[in-house]
């Protein structure tokens, strides 16, 4: 793993395996949850690092690849807590510096990131597009990203099916706030119910495709949608 700047993650040191012994009350599932948090080299990185989120890293890579996040850019962070995407994209657009601008939005409260205004709303809430006028500095943004995923019910059908609706409705605030060649890039999972999300991407943008950063467990039906080259917005830019 190594950042834009070449600079390995892991700092080149050989990790310790660290194991967790069974407690009493807690399942064997959440152990090994935990066993694989303490010993997830993106994990262990992330607080070498100072990032909030090993999260940090599947957005800083998909950057390193594509370039959606450049200094002077504007870029709204949906569902942002706690906070590891908009670490990275004050970072990249030079937000801290006065250069760019991130605005990170979530339903729950964040703590404050530097560089960023962190707005505690529901981005689907009325109100937005009022707050929104207030902080664009240039009426408009280059890149939306959506890190969100629904409350899991325990059904998958229905989890992937309420992700499935944050994914376009993400996809619906972008096509109203994005410049003309703009960028959205939004989580969503395989279970094949992304055929109108796709639809109505590929009719905005210029290039969609799937992708899917190393930091982003193998394991995981975890994909990311990114499109780029918005075509331009279907209603004025407020």
């Amino acid at each position: 793993m190594a950042d834009r700047s070449g600079k390995k993650y892991q700092g080149g040191q050989r990790e310790l395996t660290v194991r967790v012994k069974t407690a009493r009350g807690r399942k064997l599932s959440s152990t090994n949850w935990l066993q694989r948090q303490l010993n997830d080299p993106y994990v262990i990185a992330a607080r070498r690092m100072g990032y909030r989120s090993r999260a940090a890293f599947k957005l800083s890579e998909i950057d390193d690849k594509h370039r959606i996040l450049k200094p002077g850019h504007v870029v709204i962070d949906l569902g942002a807590a706690p906070g590891g995407w908009t670490q990275v994209a004050v970072k990249r657009v030079r937000s801290q510096e006065k250069i760019g601008q991130v605005i990170a939005l979530d339903i729950s409260a964040m703590e404050n990131v530097a560089g960023a205004q962190v707005l505690c709303l529901d981005f689907m809430d009325d109100r937005l597009f009022d707050l929104l006028k207030t902080h664009l500095k240039c009426g408009g943004a280059h890149t939306v990203l959506s890190d969100m995923a629904a409350p899991a019910t325990g059904h998958s059908r229905t989890d992937h099916i309420r992700i499935m609706g944050l994914a376009e409705a993400a996809a619906d605030l972008a096509s109203k706030v994005l410049f003309k060649k703009g960028n959205f890039l939004c989580k969503v999972f395989q279970g094949g119910a992304e055929k109108d999300l796709l639809s109505m991407l590929k009719r905005d943008y210029v290039n969609v495709r799937h992708v899917k950063p190393p930091a982003s467990r193998s394991d995981s039906s975890e994909l990311y949608v990114l499109a780029q080259g918005f075509y331009g917005a279907k209603f004025k830019h407020m």
